[in-house]
């Protein structure tokens, strides 16, 4: 019998919006959370622009010890964890703890923590020794990224598989497809997948600044992050997390969970072509949109929104506009097409996953988030990018994909759990 995996929790932390409610509304108002940068003085730097999460820890609900313990990134991953268990009704540890696993995604890790860190040691960065007894006792958990999965499985006392997925700006997506694999293949019953990254810190700014990929509009934040606009100059940088409760479809429905979605085909690809650069022909994503569809034993036609990866650069724009028109043919100019980076930013790795809580929630609303700022489409990008407003859209079925620096080329098909291969209802 083939084992199916069903989201059935969703806990987010996003620019603008703590918890998956206020995500939602954020989304589905088109409300745009980038602005000046408050977490780091960034005088001098070309993009001075972010989209950052108003979060407090400790009103989050962490203790202090668990604040000063964890990195922001960490932080952010168990706060959308816990929202994740509670939303989803189930008690934990639930039976056998080595049946239940944790697969987060990050690109970048505990950046902030490093940092923090480095500038004490090294005091300021005039010293090339540096003494480590002045560092916080935890410093080695900042680096290692795998305390980051560590810290979402004592959350759930998960005893199952643990891992961290680190693919660049594909993490998010990856990690969930990871988490969904170990549900498919039986080594788990449930698992807390989702990513977080927290990168908004000097030494991450300086390295998108370098290769001019983040925009240097300054002095419009609100209005920066515009995908599929002829008037784009670069993504905004963004953090936050998002974690989802996946568990074997069997065993959910036992238990009467609420089903947002199940997740029905993933596939990765490389372009192995260049770290930062695309071929314009988008046919490494087009091809893991194609694999994902079979996976999923769909047509195009079966697809009813695309949420896209949608950065905000020309590269990835074009790249990503051929990438639906090769692998959907004609019915990439039928199906609503958006990205909510217009909104919240790009949070690297953190992304995918709450593109995907986004795309559970846009199933259960029955509507499409909007692309913000979307007020002079590209020619090149030709297809209905959803403008500035939310859309009522029956769904049954959509795509959503990733693109990160490294060539990696991510896709994941998610549909209403209560429908049949046809999109009849079960």
């Amino acid at each position: 019998m083939t084992r199916r995996a069903v989201l059935t929790g969703v806990g987010v932390v996003a620019p603008g919006a703590n918890g998956r409610e206020a995500y939602w509304d954020l989304l589905a108002a088109g409300r745009t959370a980038t602005r000046p940068i408050s977490l780091f003085d960034a005088t001098g730097f070309r993009s001075r622009v972010a989209a950052e999460c108003d979060f407090d820890p400790v009103a989050a609900g962490l203790t202090p010890k668990e604040a000063r313990r964890m990195d922001r990134a960490a932080q952010f991953a168990v706060v959308a964890a816990r929202e994740a268990i509670a939303d989803s009704g189930i008690e934990l540890p639930a039976g056998d703890p080595g049946r239940v696993g944790v697969s987060i995604g990050s690109a970048v890790g505990c950046t902030m923590g490093l940092e923090e860190e480095y500038a004490v040691l090294s005091d300021g960065g005039r010293n090339w020794l540096v003494d480590h007894s002045y560092g916080v006792p935890h410093l080695y958990g900042y680096m290692v990224p795998s305390t980051l999965a560590v810290e979402v499985a004592r959350q759930a006392e998960a005893e199952g598989p643990v891992a961290l997925v680190s693919t660049g700006c594909t993490s998010g997506i990856d990690a969930v497809g990871h988490g969904v694999q170990l549900i498919e293949e039986g080594s788990a019953d449930l698992v807390l997948a989702g990513a977080t990254d927290a990168p908004l810190s000097p030494i991450t700014s300086a390295c998108f600044d370098a290769i001019k990929a983040t925009t240097p509009n300054n002095d419009d934040p609100a209005h920066a992050s515009r995908p599929f606009d002829g008037r784009r100059d670069g993504f905004v940088l963004g953090e936050g997390a998002a974690v989802l409760v996946i568990e074997e479809a069997a065993a959910a429905r036992r238990r009467g969970a609420t089903v947002y979605a199940e997740v029905l085909g993933f596939a990765g690809r490389s372009n192995a072509f260049h770290m930062t650069g695309l071929k314009p022909d988008g046919r490494e994503m087009a091809e893991a949109i194609r694999v994902a569809l079979d996976r999923a034993r769909l047509d195009p036609d079966d697809i009813d929104y695309i949420n896209a990866h949608g950065s905000g650069t020309k590269q990835n724009d074009r790249h990503e506009t051929a990438a639906f028109k090769r692998s959907l043919g004609p019915r990439a100019y039928e199906v609503p097409v958006s990205s909510i980076k217009s909104m919240i930013g790009h949070s690297l790795g953190a992304i995918g996953s709450l593109e995907i809580a986004a795309c559970a929630l846009a199933l259960r609303h029955q509507t499409v988030p909007p692309t913000a700022n979307l007020a002079a489409a590209d020619p090149e990008c030709d297809l209905d990018y959803v403008p500035v407003t939310a859309r009522a859209h029956r769904m049954n079925r959509v795509l959503t994909v990733g693109s990160g620096f490294g060539g990696f080329q991510s896709a994941m098909v998610l549909g209403r759990h209560d429908l049949d291969n046809k999109g009849e209802a079960a």
